[in-house]
């Protein structure tokens, strides 16, 4: 982590942003061990803007997803992860490579100004808008993917991640089998906001609706192109 002295969060406070570096060197790490261990198809990744802020929106329903996505995003990623993941050495190393501690259980102040600063200076800031693990269908969304986009102005790339559940390793069966396919599918990058630039409740409510129809839609449509 670094500390940028040009920006402070609300209450004024210096704020510490991740470090670009590490999320680079994260991503190199993350293709080394994806395209080892599996065997990734990725498609529309060009869809990704080559610069300037955005948001990757990722369904999440294995432990890999995350790692998935940062060894095939076409960029360097800095992920929200939960902060209960940030513990000894995996901690440290999640530091190193730029990811974002956040605590789920609050209003994290601390992990929503580092955030908006990711984004603020041009980086990639990664969420799983449906907050923890689960069916991978986008079908319960939380706000905070919607604060990100209309406070930030990036634009959001819905991300499919699929085949990651179909069946249990035979060495580790809390990972996919070894050399197995996993489809990882970019989606069009689009504008949450009603063009307003309002951050009322229901603005934001509003939002979170037009959002999980997007991503929904992504969904659905990445799983007739796959197959899965």
């Amino acid at each position: 982590m670094r500390r940028h002295p040009g920006r402070g969060d609300e209450d004024g406070r210096q704020v510490t942003l991740p470090s670009a570096k590490g999320a680079a060197v994260g991503r190199g790490i993350g293709i080394g061990l994806m395209y080892g261990l599996w065997k990734p198809r990725v498609l529309g990744a060009w869809r990704v803007p080559a610069a300037g802020p955005v948001i990757l929106a990722v369904n999440h329903a294995h432990n890999i997803d995350g790692p998935m996505l940062m060894g095939t995003a076409p960029r360097p990623v800095h992920f929200l992860i939960k902060q209960e993941a940030f513990v000894g050495p995996l901690g440290r190393f999640l530091e190193g490579i730029g990811q974002l501690k956040v605590d789920r259980s609050s209003a994290d102040r601390t992990a929503i100004s580092n955030a908006l600063g990711v984004l603020e200076h041009g980086g990639v800031l990664g969420i799983f808008p449906e907050g923890t693990r689960g069916e991978g269908d986008f079908a319960s969304l939380r706000a905070g993917l919607a604060y990100f986009a209309v406070r930030s102005g990036a634009p959001i790339v819905p991300v499919a991640v699929l085949g990651s559940t179909d069946r249990p390793g035979r060495l580790v069966k809390a990972l996919p089998p070894l050399r197995s396919s996993v489809d990882v599918v970019f989606g069009d990058a689009f504008e949450a906001g009603d063009g307003t630039g309002r951050r009322t409740r229901k603005a934001l409510d509003e939002a979170t609706v037009r959002i999980q129809e997007r991503l929904t839609g992504h969904l659905k449509n990445a799983r007739r192109l796959t197959g899965r």
